[in-house]
């Protein structure tokens, strides 16, 4: 979808040439076939999300040279690569240049300005969007094929993560509402990583069909009215960046009016989930152990 390939030429016909001369025949001599051109993979590769840097990584070790982000400042396999970008600031182009790249993989919407540059100065570029299980495989299958590397460990991996709940008795009328925040608050539809994720582990998202306006795509804002009227049996809070640790999320919710109202509340069925993983796939662990997790309530 984002790829740039230079395809192997077909068939060589091997040409014969007779000579003659006089009235000696020279024996037909046929010209050596053509060897075609060898495919050009990416040596080279700055990932400018997590996720991109992480199945880099997985593919082929020594093919990324540059990385963005502090949640890989504490990934021990990326001390020794280059980090062009801390946090959400914009990356420092002139540190992606000189590490003279072959492929830059950012985010589409948040690397738009960064990759529009790069582009013009003929550097291969990869703008990614995961917002399903079948983008994550995509996205897989695409960098493997830039990088001249076999997708099918990682996809194996992702086929068994989903198998947790696939070979288990799955309860199928289980309703979820996922809460992602407090002020306002929001939960994703099935636009979403984690609007899929719920419907990989075939838990019934009761926002998946609901459409609203919001600064995010794929998720929606809800009233407190619309959660009491949804009564929803399984709630899953959202531990997000900068929001302290789970008890203080799931503290900050149970101060809201309509909480001890829940269905799940009254029954104990309030889980916590990480971010990274639900929301943002982050990395393959992290999606793990989000897999993990929706798959112990997909069976309970």
């Amino acid at each position: 979808m984002y790829q740039r390939w230079i395809i192997s030429s077909l068939s060589i016909l091997l040409s014969i040439v007779v000579a003659a001369c006089s009235t000696v025949a020279t024996a037909p001599t046929a010209t050596p076939p053509q060897q075609a051109p060898q495919a050009s993979y990416s040596e080279r590769v700055v990932a400018l999300t997590p996720l991109s840097a992480d199945i880099i990584y997985r593919l082929d070790q020594n093919k990324l040279v540059g990385i963005a982000g502090t949640v890989l400042n504490k990934d021990s396999r990326f001390q020794d690569v280059t980090s062009v970008a801390q946090g959400r600031t914009q990356p420092n182009l002139e540190k992606i240049v000189a590490l003279k790249p072959d492929l830059v993989i950012g985010a589409s919407g948040f690397s738009d300005q960064t990759l529009k540059r790069l582009k013009e100065l003929k550097i291969d570029t990869l703008a990614t969007k995961i917002d399903s299980w079948k983008a994550l495989s995509e996205l897989t299958t695409t960098l493997a094929q830039k990088i001249g590397a076999s997708p099918k460990p990682l996809l194996d991996k992702y086929q068994q993560l989903l198998a947790q709940s696939a070979n288990k008795n799955v309860n199928k009328n289980t309703s979820a509402l996922v809460l992602v925040s407090r002020q306002p608050i929001l939960t994703p539809n099935k636009n979403s990583w984690a609007g899929d994720m719920l419907n990989q582990f075939q838990i019934k998202n009761i926002a998946a069909d609901l459409q609203g306006k919001s600064p995010f795509g794929g998720y929606v804002t809800l009233s407190p009215e619309k959660i009491l009227e949804a009564n929803p049996e399984t709630i899953i809070l959202v531990n997000a960046p900068q929001s302290g640790s789970e008890q203080e999320v799931l503290d900050g919710f149970k101060k809201e009016p309509f909480w001890q109202k829940l269905q799940a509340a009254k029954n104990n069925r309030v889980y916590v989930f990480d971010y990274l993983g639900l929301v943002n796939p982050g990395s393959i662990d992290a999606i793990e152990k989000a897999a993990e997790k929706l798959a112990v309530i997909s069976t309970t």
